[in-house]
């Protein structure tokens, strides 16, 4: 089994995995807060933080099953869910508000049962088919935990932003997030509360494209080569490590009143931030520094690309889902524009990568991850080194920037279409001469 190339390349990324996973547990207690894995584990028996990411795990998980062991285990977790539910009520433990969820942990349940069912009720492709149901299903979860707990790092070991840079260099695109942000302040309470909505169940929008492409491996008995869930899982591992490189808070925290006495001034979204020669400010130890590049900004791009084979209904969601998603990055304040173009190429690279890889690297291949990861580069530079030339002229470097996302835009469209499968045209039947 291990002479199989596939098998030792799973046995290697389950053993990075759980390395990562430990590495980020000893750093987290190091800081005095528990680590990704104690959080999993205790939603075991406690209200988990997010119910609806566990149960689109436990649908992702599904793919793999029959239509019967599907509805099966869905009963099952339900039924898990009312028993904790009652528990908690019979004892008087309800979850209070903003603690958890009051339902998840059946889904979560199902999920380690069933990695229990492969390991010991299953062999050779059945076992492996399952493994990589339940693999996907924890990993979708493992990344919200590990995402956590890289924000808290980054709050930590950070304590200058450069928040006052990209402000500056945001002024080259006029100031969108100052825009913005006094547009979803006119819509009021019900436009605030439906892009807040959008922006938190961005996973679970991810499930759900994901499932429709997923929707043939229980009669294939095999995954596609690639898929919804494997970019956005690498955007969430590669993602954070930029925000080591690159720590901003967003204009909310850095201009705004959640900012506090940290804050330069309280200018969002009212006042644009001033021209002046930037520099890096300190900050407090709890505010992660997760803005630059934007990756709600680019999950929802890896969406919007992956809904565009998918029926009508998904392709609109998806689209809502991006522009819904920029709404709320900017108009919250979470982001600048500055943050979003930068997702929009982070995730077309990752995006172009894992294609190619999938497909087999070539030549267009190659060009399109260097044309990417080139302007994905340039740009951060850009914004660390020439923000107040770029406020200064915004009438050139405006107008660049936009033009620089474009290209990456203009190659990815021109080197996937290369790469769908031509179909040849049907023959047509010979005409037969009339009898004589």
């Amino acid at each position: 089994m291990w002479r199989r190339p596939r098998t030792v390349l799973w046995a290697a990324a389950a053993a990075v995995t759980l390395a990562f996973l430990i590495a980020l547990e000893i750093a987290a207690r190091h800081y005095g807060m528990p680590g990704p894995i104690t959080n999993q584990a205790k939603e075991v028996v406690f209200a988990p933080k997010s119910g609806p990411l566990l149960y689109a795990s436990m649908a992702l998980m599904m793919v793999v099953l029959t239509w019967r062991e599907r509805f099966v285990a869905a009963g099952i977790a339900v039924g898990i869910d009312i028993v904790f539910f009652l528990v908690r009520w019979a004892v008087d433990a309800k979850t209070p508000p903003h603690s958890g969820h009051p339902f998840g942990n059946g889904a979560l349940w199902v999920l380690l049962g069933f990695a229990v069912i492969a390991l010991t009720r299953r062999t050779g492709r059945e076992r492996v088919l399952l493994l990589k149901g339940v693999g996907l299903g924890l990993l979708l979860v493992a990344g919200r935990k590990t995402g956590d707990t890289w924000l808290l790092i980054t709050s930590k070991t950070r304590p200058a932003v450069l928040d006052q840079y990209v402000a500056t260099a945001d002024h080259a695109l006029g100031n969108p997030s100052w825009l913005v942000g006094r547009l979803v302040e006119a819509t009021g309470t019900v436009g605030a509360h439906v892009l807040d909505y959008v922006y938190i169940q961005l996973a679970v929008a991810a499930v759900v494209v994901a499932l429709y492409q997923l929707r043939h491996v229980a009669v294939e008995r095999r995954f596609p080569d690639h898929h919804l869930v494997r970019t956005f899982l690498v955007i969430g591992l590669l993602g954070p490590g930029i925000y080591m490189i690159f720590p901003v808070v967003g204009p909310i925290f850095a201009y705004g009143a959640d900012g506090g006495h940290w804050a330069v001034a309280d200018l969002w979204p009212n006042t644009p931030s001033p021209v002046t020669v930037p520099h890096a400010m300190p900050f407090d130890e709890i505010t992660p520094r997760n803005c630059m590049p934007s990756l709600h900004t680019a999950w929802a791009t890896a969406i919007f690309i992956h809904s565009r084979k998918a029926p009508r209904v998904l392709r609109f969601a998806g689209t809502f889902w991006l522009i819904a998603t920029l709404g709320a990055t900017l108009g919250f304040g979470y982001h600048y524009g500055a943050d979003i173009l930068a997702g929009v190429v982070f995730t077309l690279t990752i995006e172009a990568a894992l294609r190619s890889l999938a497909r087999g690297w070539d030549r267009s291949g190659i060009q399109l991850v260097a044309h990417g990861a080139t302007v994905f580069t340039a740009l951060l530079v850009s914004y660390r080194y020439l923000p107040l030339q770029m406020a200064e002229h915004a009438w050139l470097f405006g107008p660049l920037l936009v033009l620089a996302v474009a290209s990456v835009v203009h190659a990815y469209l021109r080197t996937t279409r290369l790469w769908e499968p031509k179909t040849a045209p049907a023959l047509q039947p010979e005409p037969q001469p009339e009898p004589v």
